[in-house]
């Protein structure tokens, strides 16, 4: 994994971790998941300089959206954070380091 792909897998994890304190009184449940993890990624956290990029947050919460659908078909044999980082990247970001 490239260090662009490894520091976004990381932002999504610190993501996670601070949704699910946000969203503790539900156990993290949150049908519009997508939109408050964009928000917080082009908001809150380095994503933007890390892709060299801003993403527009409706983009985001698209791509997202279509991670989670594509993880949940394929089910591969790793987290979620890993998968989503490297669509992350391949979507918005630059070549690999």
């Amino acid at each position: 994994m490239d260090t662009t792909t490894q520091a976004v897998r990381e932002l999504l994890h610190e993501a996670g971790e601070v949704h699910h304190s946000v969203f503790r009184i539900v156990d993290g449940v949150d049908d519009d998941w997508a939109s408050w993890y964009a928000d917080w990624l082009v908001r809150l956290s380095e994503l933007p300089e890390l892709l060299a990029t801003e993403p527009v947050r409706s983009e985001l919460v698209y791509v997202l959206v279509s991670l989670d659908k594509r993880y949940t078909a394929d089910a591969p044999d790793e987290d979620w954070e890993p998968y989503y980082a490297r669509g992350i990247v391949d979507h918005f970001g630059p070549a690999a380091d």
